[in-house]
């Protein structure tokens, strides 16, 4: 019968059952366990099993660059963010309002790692986000221009919760991609939430896109419902210091998902 067992768990591909049938099996001739406890066994150990390969895949498809979480943000050297106010950010909510969060610094400052952050906790409470460094973005918006493919990428990005765009700042922009960028930020305009990190205040923006209708136009639906952060602060990359903390591994810690250089210093 146990083999039989394991032909079925096996044909049905249940891996979280398949990893601890004997064991399950064994204790429960043991302690005479009844028919209903084993069976709850085996289901509760493969439901954990596939919420780990779940997190797995999103943190994958997440393209985390580094693996830092807030915990390691290091708040005791950037006076200039608050850790409560962060500390609540993580709780999500400004992801179920479809809120935008703009943070605002000179290099340095800790930007890339409170959005990395950020956008971990979102994959680790159930949400499917993306990290894109500004520039790549672009460059895959301008190259669907050449496949015309361009509506089915924005269809792709729209649906990113939360869409984390790093570094957008002192880059060249062509008309086309600029247009590009436009019609993603409006796709997604009050939908879901962006990340976005940049070195330039909203007055630079009009020098940065070149298109003052675009830019305020973009603007208006981006602070629309958004979180400014502006860390005005000593650089996180100054020789005194300290080493990188140390990496905790991922543990959600509460159910918030829809129904559905160093990077702390960037």
């Amino acid at each position: 019968m146990r083999d039989a067992l394991r032909g079925l768990i096996d044909q049905l591909r249940l891996h979280g059952m398949a990893a601890v049938l004997d064991a399950e099996i064994e204790r429960a001739e043991r302690e005479a366990l009844p028919p209903s406890e084993l069976l709850h066994r085996l289901l509760v150990q493969e439901a954990a099993h596939r919420r780990e390969r779940s997190l797995a895949w999103r943190l994958r498809q997440a393209n985390l660059p580094w693996r830092w979480t807030l915990d390691s943000f290091p708040f005791d050297r950037q006076p200039a963010v608050s850790k409560a106010q962060i500390k609540s950010l993580a709780g999500l909510d400004f992801l179920r309002r479809a809120q935008n969060i703009l943070l605002i610094g000179k290099p340095g400052t800790g930007k890339t790692g409170l959005a990395i952050g950020l956008l971990r906790e979102a994959c680790l409470n159930g949400y499917r986000g993306r990290f894109y460094t500004a520039q790549v973005l672009l460059d895959e918006l301008y190259a669907s221009l050449a496949d015309r493919s361009t509506t089915r990428l924005l269809t792709q990005l729209g649906r990113m919760q939360p869409l984390c765009i790093d570094e957008l700042g002192y880059l060249t922009f062509k008309p086309e991609q600029a247009n590009a960028f436009f019609r993603l930020m409006d796709q997604r305009y009050n939908r879901v939430s962006t990340i976005i990190t940049t070195n330039l205040d909203l007055p630079g923006w009009y020098e940065m896109f070149d298109k003052k209708p675009l830019v305020d136009a973009l603007i208006d639906r981006l602070q629309q419902q958004c979180i400014t952060i502006r860390i005005d602060g000593p650089s996180l990359r100054s020789p005194q210091a300290a080493d990188p903390p140390q990496v905790v591994s991922p543990r959600p810690t509460r159910r918030a998902g829809p129904p559905q250089p160093s990077p702390i210093a960037s």
